[in-house]
């Protein structure tokens, strides 16, 4: 059993979040903190030029709302936004965070990822602690 849970979040239409959350739920003491973690991506210079001004506000408030949502169905859950780089930045979060368990999801690897890797892959390389990949 775990005390403090990591379960980073991406909203791709190809992974399933209900499947991280029922692992969380069955893993965790009852008095464990789950973080649900959502990390955005930066925006290139010369992409945000064509977006509206409060896009990225907005997009935040609503990737917080969802993320409050999902987390308030897990005991002690919580939901955090935060920016960078997503593999890079779910690891300075538990480095600085310490989880006890990672529970990540995955998708089935394609060409691209064999050559560059995933950032399942990269966080199971890299985290100090216990890391579950659901696919």
């Amino acid at each position: 059993m775990y005390h403090n849970i990591l379960v980073p979040i991406s909203f791709d239409a190809e992974r399933d979040t209900s499947a991280p959350l029922k692992l969380a739920r069955l893993l965790a003491t009852p008095d464990a903190r789950i973080t649900l973690l959502h990390v955005v991506e930066h925006i290139p210079g010369y992409a945000i030029s064509y977006m509206p001004p409060d896009y990225l506000a907005e997009a935040r408030v609503a990737i917080q709302k969802e993320l409050d949502e999902m987390a308030s169905s897990l005991p002690n859950g919580v939901g955090v936004v935060i920016e960078g780089h997503s593999g890079r930045s779910i690891l300075d979060w538990a480095e600085s965070n310490k989880p006890d368990l990672i529970i990540i999801a995955s998708h089935r690897p394609g060409m691209q990822d064999l050559l560059l890797g995933s950032t399942a892959s990269q966080v199971v390389r890299h985290a100090a602690c216990a890391v579950h990949v659901v696919r």
